[in-house]
């Protein structure tokens, strides 16, 4: 029971030191049996093959479909020329929050 409490606290330890983060997802049988195919053949986790997928995936999104576009359009700062004049007027921004 110790060890098994050690184990543990160790586990979870490490899960929060982790940059990744941990989901659970279901897969059809098919998909984990090619997964453990290509993972072996590569040399590679089962996990980081899903990852290599979902990053290709989501860099194919099409741009009307990325969420950071949905920040288009929140504010709004009564100025007709922020899409020609952003940087001075970020520069001015921080400059004046700095005094």
């Amino acid at each position: 029971m110790v060890i098994d409490n050690y184990l543990y606290m160790m586990y979870n330890a490490n899960m929060r030191s982790l940059k990744k983060k941990p989901i659970q997802i279901y897969i059809e049988p098919g998909q984990d049996n090619l997964l453990e195919i290509l993972s072996k053949k590569r040399g590679v986790s089962k996990a980081s093959l899903i990852r290599v997928g979902l990053e290709k995936f989501l860099k194919e999104l099409p741009l009307e479909e990325d969420p950071a576009m949905e920040i288009i359009g929140l504010g709004s700062s009564g100025k007709n020329d922020i899409s020609e004049r952003h940087d001075r007027y970020i520069t001015s921004y921080s400059t004046h929050k700095k005094k």
